[in-house]
């Protein structure tokens, strides 16, 4: 007879064995695969339709990290129930597993304890577990007034302006708004937002949900906190990250504006008036940093304008958003690192602060272990795809940065292929650093040190 007090007792034992990190990735990995099984199911799907369990878990990943990249139609594949499951997936992938759990701690009346801090850490991809607590509730707070506020709008927007039922506009109203503020890249339109090319309000209402869940919800609460010391006319001062962070993302912002309208002068954007020019230019600059969603077939873009792309997705969103990739600090590191070596400078420098060298060397091993392994899925890839090099790399590259963008051969791919993207997606969700850290022990450093040789570098 199985004494089941006993086995619960072990598996218990076993779950405090393992790290912060890895249980966070074991929470992500579970819901995976609940999504999987749910999505699969007949009451999911729309009648006469049957998903293989591969799609079933390519779709589930894809909404739990965030992504989008889909290769059934959404709207003619899931029911209403499907939907819904999708919905929670996208708003559980896309604030954080730790931001619910955080809040449901709250709201029964419990303490978070110092086990919980630290698993809140490793979500957010945060170094310090001061104000873990506030940054959840606020993450919480701005998601749900974000996405009320863009459910709202879009309805009415449906409604009066396409002439949409009532509850059909609320249904896509709420889907896109949440789509939308998590970066997903989800929709119920079949070809993204390509119908709504020249729709100027739908696409600032959709960018204003992007830049919020992009930018990083550290940034957004100290922009928060900023205005009240404004209110109170007491002095406030942003932190090192928020001021390199933003810097960043806007410099990326505008640079891919730029890159876009010049390469495509003469390609996808020959012919249309200046001002959707600079609107497609902006609009798909800003979803590279996580967006997913198009007003322009992918496809169409100059080989120029795609890799650059793929850039742009391979460093990703902020940290701590709703974003994957290597992230926007993580770059900024690099290239400062890189500006202070040109200098002879030993240490980097920045707004009259200077970098640890954990900091500057995390950095470095991000970008590695990034780069070996969106290389490495492609080399895969090519082995089993006949498709076109870039379109791989593209592909490749959206589903690490968890972007969603496609050239259009994501229902084409092989099982294997789908099998890449779909890791792909899961390590761009919970970031290299976590991934890093799953495999780390509990022992301490070593406190001794071997003699200290130079070798030839470069």
């Amino acid at each position: 007879m199985v004494d089941y007090g006993m086995y619960l007792n072990k598996k218990s034992e076993h779950l405090r064995g393992l790290t912060p990190v890895q249980l966070i990735v074991s929470g992500y990995l579970i819901f995976a695969v609940i999504g999987t099984v749910l999505l699969s199911l007949p009451f999911s799907l729309q009648p006469g339709v049957n998903l293989s369990l591969i799609d079933a878990l390519f779709t589930s990943t894809s909404a739990i990290s965030v992504t989008g990249l889909t290769v059934v139609n959404t709207a003619d594949t899931f029911s209403l129930a499907g939907l819904a499951i999708l919905v929670f997936l996208l708003q559980f992938g896309g604030i954080g597993i730790m931001t619910l759990g955080t809040l449901v701690f709250v709201l029964m009346g419990n303490q978070v304890n110092l086990r919980n801090r630290m698993m809140i850490m490793a979500d957010q991809n945060q170094t310090s577990m001061q104000g873990m607590v506030i940054l959840m509730l606020f993450i919480f707070k701005v998601a749900i007034i974000l996405e009320i506020l863009g459910t709202l709008f879009l309805t009415a927007y449906f409604w009066a302006y396409y002439d949409m039922q009532v509850w059909k506009a609320l249904g896509m109203g709420f889907f896109h708004s949440v789509s939308g503020f998590t970066n997903a890249g989800f929709d119920l339109f079949g070809n993204s937002l390509q119908g709504f090319r020249q729709d100027y309000v739908l696409q600032s209402v959709m960018g204003i949900l992007l830049l919020a869940g992009s930018i990083g919800f550290p940034v957004l609460l100290e922009l928060h906190s900023y205005l009240s010391a404004k209110r109170t006319g007491r002095v406030y001062r942003f932190t090192l990250y928020t001021k390199l962070t933003t810097i960043t993302f806007i410099a990326l912002l505008v640079v891919g504006f730029v890159i876009v309208l010049f390469s495509e002068m003469s390609g996808a954007l020959a012919g249309a008036p200046w001002h959707q020019k600079i609107s497609t230019a902006l609009f798909h600059s800003l979803n590279t940093r996580n967006g997913g969603f198009s007003t322009v077939d992918v496809s169409v873009f100059h080989d120029v304008t795609l890799l650059f792309f793929c850039l742009l997705m391979f460093i990703g969103a902020s940290p701590s958003s709703c974003g994957g990739g290597i992230r926007t600090t993580t770059f900024a590191v690099l290239l400062l690192s890189l500006a202070a070596s040109f200098r002879g400078q030993s240490s980097v420098k920045v707004f009259r602060r200077e970098l640890y060298d954990a900091d500057v060397i995390r950095a470095f091993s991000v970008f590695v272990v990034a780069s070996l392994l969106v290389f490495s899925s492609v080399i895969i890839m090519l082995g089993f795809e006949r498709l076109p090099a870039i379109q791989i790399i593209f592909e490749a590259c959206s589903a690490f940065g968890t972007t969603g963008l496609s050239t259009g051969i994501t229902g084409e791919l092989s099982t294997p292929g789908k099998a890449v993207i779909t890791f792909l997606m899961f390590i761009g969700r919970i970031g290299i650093v976590a991934l890093i850290l799953v495999f780390h022990n509990k022992r301490a450093d070593q406190n001794y040190h071997f003699v200290k040789e130079k070798i030839i570098i470069g």
